[in-house]
């Protein structure tokens, strides 16, 4: 979105009289909205009973949008079924239709409408980040919010990858190659003799002035070159060194270089497919069978290709391939860098005004969407394309196989139907300390790892496993509760695992039954049985006596697996909790004590615990802390 203002348009009927659904009265409902609309582009939404979102559309003049829904006869059979639940309707106008068809996007992703096309996965993606805020700057892979070059944990972002494990590749070349740091600020600080990364040639240790500032800035300089595409150049500089260390019989200099171009023809014999003057590209193609949609795309940045991700967003068996199209771009690049050009194998719907509307999210820098007809790109589209019927095949095919365990479950635990949700609930601790409870989400589709979730416990005692079950309970469903959650909708549970007996199954009870939700669920506990031996599971279900399944039996490996992730899960975020416990010093939280500062205070008393016992006298020994700073240190640690 612009910064231009957004008006609500605040429209009310005071003959609207609440009827059971019909198609006539949602035809009624909407024709009493159309009185009162402008002619101006904007957004509408659809809204039952309930207050849930049906719908949400943008119009380049909402009366004439919205007064379509009013002849039924002319609506294909979905859309009278969203007519007919429709009790009102809420309406945002804008300066313009590209506007629109932001705030479109934002609000599908938001509210995950029943009758929009959807794109499902909203994981971020990782980037490779040369931190500016340290005269040694720091590689390292990055995931989230992007920070100013100046600003703590801030620098220059190069990417998006595709995934975690194209980044950790990269970065392992980038070290082997330039020999950047990889330690965090505070060991940096600290050190005082070099680490095994600079014993196998992976850094070069400018932490103990093995290396200038000047040295290793030449250095950061060279990655962020073939980080930006430039990596030909970056390989013709390294031979060349390469060849005037070998004249000056420097042979071991000569090899190092020799390794170092190894490494750069290595990463980049790795990459598939490059095109040459293909720049920042983004490149989409979609495939379908059976009624389901793969849309694959590639990514391009400085002419590397940074790897590739497919789609499967959800939508009805007749939506229109080209609308498919342009929802996925619209959604998809909410929340994503945009490039320069898009290369499609199908032509969005709207093209002009989606390539302005994304040309919003780059500061008004032009946005091509094009569609190759001939040559390289075309070649490569159809490359793309190839990826996506084969990534859809697979899909199809892990599908059914899902669709067949699902039925088993369903059919050993009573429930009405195959599950479309199930969560799986594990907890993690040493002794109590650095709790956390994981809870993990599975469907027809498997694991929906956008939809993973960890709780940091605050509240129960140490090593109380119960306690700590009831507190993820109460804080999963007493805030979906508080958010009015639909009992019919995606987000609501068929089914709920939990990892432990009986006592685990009895607390969960105790939550749901108080919360009033433990009739709209089917919870199982899922314990090991004799010697905690795998295979040798028992199933507790309340009102039912606990029961095992053979050893061989299909759905039991099913069970195991949804066990054994949530388990994976708990555990890598109780070591991350733990992780960052143990890397913590006092002295970080110290306001105007930086890196230097603490590596004088460490160098000095030896340890963070002396430092918190010195005098404002001893604290003035240390070189660069002046009067002020040592009363603000001796105060830190002696204000209680």
């Amino acid at each position: 979105m612009t910064s231009c203002d957004i008006v609500k348009l605040a429209i009310h009927s005071t003959d609207m009289i609440k009827k059971e659904p019909s198609l006539q009265r949602g035809a009624e409902i909407i024709r009493e909205y159309v009185k009162n609309l402008p002619l101006k582009p904007g957004v509408y939404r659809m809204v039952a009973d309930n207050g849930d979102v049906l719908y949400v559309g943008k119009a380049k003049a909402l009366k004439k949008r919205v007064v379509s829904y009013t002849h039924v006869d002319k609506l294909p059979i979905r859309l009278q079924r969203m007519v007919a639940a429709t009790a009102t309707m809420e309406f945002v106008t804008t300066h313009t239709e590209a506007e629109a068809l932001l705030l479109e996007a934002n609000l599908i992703k938001k509210l995950k409408p029943r009758y929009n096309i959807l794109l499902r996965d909203d994981k971020s993606f990782p980037y490779i980040l040369v931190t500016g805020d340290h005269d040694y700057p720091q590689i390292k892979k990055h995931r989230g919010v992007k920070k100013s070059k100046k600003a703590k944990g801030g620098g220059e972002y190069f990417g998006p990858f595709a995934s975690a494990g194209a980044v950790n590749r990269s970065i392992e070349v980038l070290h082997r190659v330039f020999r950047l740091r990889n330690c965090s600020d505070s060991d940096f600080a600290t050190r005082e003799r070099p680490c095994l990364q600079y014993h196998i040639k992976r850094c070069s240790a400018p932490c103990v002035g093995h290396a200038s500032q000047e040295e290793y800035r030449e250095q950061v300089e060279l990655a962020r070159d073939f980080l930006s595409g430039k990596s030909r150049a970056v390989q013709q500089q390294f031979v060349k060194k390469m060849e005037q260390a070998s004249e000056a019989t420097d042979f071991e200099k000569a090899a190092e270089y020799r390794d170092r171009i190894k490494a750069l023809s290595a990463i980049q014999s790795t990459q598939d497919i490059n095109i040459d003057g293909i720049g920042d590209t983004d490149v989409i193609a979609l495939a379908q069978k059976e009624g389901r949609t793969c849309i694959q795309i590639f990514f391009f940045r400085g002419g590397q290709n940074l790897g590739n991700r497919p789609y499967f967003p959800r939508h009805e068996a007749d939506a229109d391939i080209a609308e498919i199209v342009a929802v996925f771009m619209g959604q998809f690049y909410v929340s994503k860098p945009v490039p320069a050009n898009i290369l499609v194998n199908i032509e969005p719907l709207e093209k002009p005004l989606l390539e302005a509307a994304l040309a919003t999210q780059r500061d008004g820098a032009k946005v091509t969407i094009s569609v190759p007809a001939r040559g390289k790109r075309k070649r490569l589209t159809d490359f793309v394309g190839d990826n996506a019927k084969g990534a859809l095949e697979r899909h199809l095919i892990e599908r059914a196989g899902q669709v067949r365990h699902l039925k088993e479950v369903a059919k050993l635990f009573d429930m009405a139907d195959i599950p479309q949700r199930i969560e799986v609930y594990d907890n993690s601790h040493i002794s109590g300390t650095n709790m956390v409870g994981g809870m993990i989400v599975a469907g027809v589709e498997g694991f929906r790892k956008a939809a993973y979730r960890k709780f940091n416990i605050k509240h129960a005692k140490e090593a109380d496993d119960y306690g700590m079950m009831r507190e993820v309970m109460e804080r999963r469903f007493g805030r979906a509760l508080r958010e009015n959650v639909d009992f019919e909708g995606e987000d609501w549970p068929n089914l709920l695992l939990i990892d432990g007996g009986k006592g685990q199954l009895s607390s969960v009870k105790e939550v749901l039954v108080e919360l009033g939700v433990w009739d709209k669920l089917t919870v199982v506990g899922i314990a090991k049985g004799e010697d905690r031996n795998a295979g040798r599971e028992q199933f507790f279900i309340d009102g039912r006596t606990p029961f095992q399944l053979p050893i061989n039996d299909p759905t039991l490996h099913y069970l195991q697996r949804l066990r054994d992730e949530v388990h994976r899960f708990a555990i890598g975020a109780h070591r991350t909790r733990r992780k960052n416990d143990i890397t913590k010093s006092p002295l970080d939280q110290i306001e105007g004590i930086g890196a230097k500062r603490k590596k004088a205070l460490l160098r000095h008393f030896g340890s963070a615990k002396e430092v918190a016992t010195a005098g404002i006298e001893d604290l003035l020994k240390v070189e660069g802390i002046s009067k002020a700073v040592a009363e603000k240190v001796y105060g830190y640690f002696n204000e209680n």
